[in-house]
């Protein structure tokens, strides 16, 4: 997304940006699929990445296995629809909890490794309540802060009946992210999973002096 971007491929960067998040993508433009580009990038390394290894230092491969089960449940059916509306209710309700820890320990190494600390965790204090998600409220707010830009806004969500139009709190006090913050977001949330797999590390190998 960023080389199509930064080429003026529109279209092709909407076809892209929409294999990644569950939004209606087609009347994006440039700096709105900036913006969901960032976005995912930075709730996915929650969930996707930090919040696995915490369950995987805590409890070990069920408990890894057990939170990506979970995560992709929530995925499937967790989003509001006419058919899933119950079912998906208890699936997100339940990835919420698991990924709580994981997102605050995102939040908290985005603060420590991002190029602006203090943006961060001004953001992170300010926004992060506002926003829909427990989780990816911390997560979001504090790589926007991280950043220097904005995010959130109108976002549009399926088609036909079951299409909804939310206004998500803006996130960050900077400008709309482009192309160039798509790779500086991705050079952060690098620094961030590397920082998360020592510290997983380290807590798997504290519990395992402790064990008898």
């Amino acid at each position: 997304m960023e080389r199509l971007l930064a080429a003026g491929s529109l279209e092709a960067a909407r076809r892209q940006v929409a294999r990644l998040v569950g939004r209606d993508t087609t009347s994006l433009d440039a700096g709105g699929v900036a913006r969901a580009a960032v976005e995912s990038v930075a709730e996915n390394t929650s969930d996707a990445v930090v919040a696995p290894l915490v369950w995987g230092a805590v409890a070990g491969v069920p408990g890894l296995l057990g939170h990506r089960a979970a995560n992709t449940l929530d995925a499937m059916v967790g989003h509001r629809s006419t058919r899933y509306a119950r079912f998906g209710w208890a699936a997100a309700r339940l990835d919420d909890v698991l990924n709580l820890p994981g997102s605050r320990l995102t939040a908290a190494l985005v603060v420590v490794l991002g190029e602006d600390r203090r943006g961060a965790v001004r953001a992170w204090r300010r926004d992060a309540a506002a926003h829909p998600s427990p989780n990816a409220g911390p997560v979001e707010s504090s790589v926007a802060g991280a950043l220097g830009v904005r995010l959130g806004g109108t976002t549009a969500y399926g088609t036909g009946a079951d299409r909804r139009v939310e206004e998500r709190p803006a996130l960050g006090d900077g400008r709309e992210p482009d192309h160039v913050d798509l790779a500086r977001a991705r050079r952060l949330v690098l620094r961030v999973d590397l920082a998360a797999v020592l510290v997983a590390a380290a807590v798997a190998a504290g519990g395992s002096h402790r064990s008898p």
